[in-house]
């Protein structure tokens, strides 16, 4: 099983915000370099950030989910 990144973060909370909405959602989803990124002060930038990330079967799911969780209140506000 090969794992893809669809959410990059640069915060471990948010990182674990988004895996916790992906697994609440039923995917398979796990965060990488967290540790590494709280090692040192700016790491988690030198490293590339702290990664979500799924199986490649669930890839595109995974992005269309928290695309939809990131949507501003403007974009879903009715008049």
């Amino acid at each position: 099983m090969k794992l893809v990144t669809v959410y990059q973060a640069f915060n471990p909370g948010d990182a674990q915000v988004i895996r916790s909405r992906l697994e609440a959602s039923g995917f398979h989803a796990l965060v990488a370099n967290e540790l590494s990124s709280l090692s040192m002060d700016g790491y988690a930038m030198a490293a590339g950030g702290i990664l979500v990330q799924v199986p490649d079967e669930e890839v595109a799911d995974a992005r269309a989910l928290i695309e939809s969780c990131q949507a501003s209140p403007d974009d879903t506000a009715q008049d």
